[in-house]
């Protein structure tokens, strides 16, 4: 009786161990690359050879193009002229063995990297716009900036900012015009006109910065930014009102930090805000990145290990280091060794890596369909 039984508990396992799932593989360095977006220096691709590699070995899944160095303080980084950057981002996407996303800051106004003294268009601010208030010209105006984006070879436009202004002396919101309005419904029907005009362009839009930033007194770029105090829920009516009408592209995080909603970590490393708040409660289901890890927010208050394990546990699905508050050229190599260890000692699974590697996939899928 016991050898029977031993004998149908084997069997069970057997068949229980076949019909398993098998296990998820550990990531490529190509799979690895998808998750992160860097900035370089460099008018040319002959100028950056290391970016070259990185682009040709798939290490990087996205590139972030500025008009001037902030750490050498010099007004030669990427862009030149509409034919340089043409033929920049052409050697780009030829030299990258995946689809590349080729990301630029154009919202218009004060922050505009294509600017007319580089021979580009100049666009009116979204607090122009939203002065306006008619939703027409915002359209015009966001066809204008989506032609110049596509004839450039750009995919991907960090926009619309969809933060309310409701601190006017914010030093990098308010003060800077980059808010359509203090009025949540205003802002999202200024933004959807802004998505449908890059949509049709096929480009890709990022809705800033979530889980909002325009209540703050202080830049995240400079230091740590707390607007526990001043942050009000409808700063996310935005994003509830365009996810709720199908909202496609991506949303970037704010280093922001809000005890409303996480007593621990700032926005853009809170499982709380990321998972919870914006994939749980509000539903978002598309490709969140991060802003720039480089910024003094978090660089100045978390290790670059700490902040990449939390950025990808909270539910980061991209890692932007723009290398523009300060210069690292090796950080493509430090991000890969670190986000292999943290693999290797089980602090992020393999899964989580495959997760976003999905979402990045279907967003770029998606944007291929309006190309």
């Amino acid at each position: 009786m016991k050898h029977t039984l031993f004998v149908l508990f084997c069997l069970l396992m057997t068949a229980s161990c076949s019909t398993a799932g098998p296990a998820t593989a550990p990531p490529t360095e190509h799979d690895i690359g998808r998750l992160l977006m860097v900035g370089f220096r460099g008018t040319s691709l002959e100028e950056c050879p290391d970016l070259g590699d990185h682009l040709e070995n798939g290490r990087i899944g996205g590139v972030i193009l500025f008009d001037y160095d902030v750490p050498s303080h010099s007004t030669r980084r990427n862009i030149e002229s509409p034919q340089q950057l043409a033929q920049l981002t052409a050697a780009l996407q030829n030299t990258a063995s995946h689809p590349l996303l080729i990301a630029i800051d154009q919202e218009g106004g004060a922050v505009c990297r294509l600017k007319p003294s580089r021979g580009f268009r100049q666009t009116p601010s979204a607090a122009e716009l939203g002065r306006l208030n008619d939703p027409d010209s915002t359209y015009r105006s966001a066809c204008v900036t989506a032609e110049t984006l596509r004839a450039m070879g750009i995919n991907l436009n960090f926009a619309p900012v969809v933060d309310l202004d409701i601190n006017p002396d914010n030093p990098v919101i308010g003060g800077l015009g980059r808010s359509f309005s203090h009025d949540p419904d205003t802002v999202a029907v200024h933004a959807r006109q802004t998505i449908r005009a890059m949509e049709e362009a096929g480009i890709i839009t990022a809705l800033k910065h979530f889980p909002g930033h325009g209540s703050s007194a202080t830049d995240t770029h400079k230091d740590f930014t707390d607007i526990s105090g001043s942050w009000k829920k409808t700063e996310l009516t935005p994003y509830a009102n365009l996810i709720d009408h199908g909202y496609r592209g991506m949303i970037m995080t704010a280093h922001v930090y809000n005890s409303q909603l996480d007593r621990q970590y700032p926005a853009t490393l809170s499982h709380s805000t990321i998972s919870g708040l914006l994939r749980d409660s509000l539903g978002f289901g598309g490709v969140v990145i991060s802003d720039d890890l480089q910024m003094n927010a978090v660089a100045s208050h978390y290790e670059l290990e700490t902040a990449i394990r939390l950025a990808l546990q909270a539910g980061v699905d991209i890692l932007l280091f723009a290398n523009n508050s300060t210069y690292d050229p090796e950080i493509v190599d430090k991000v890969h060794t670190i986000i292999r260890r943290l693999i290797d000692n089980g602090s992020i699974p393999p899964e989580r890596i495959e997760q976003s590697a999905r979402r990045i996939d279907a967003l770029m899928g998606h944007n291929a369909e309006h190309q």
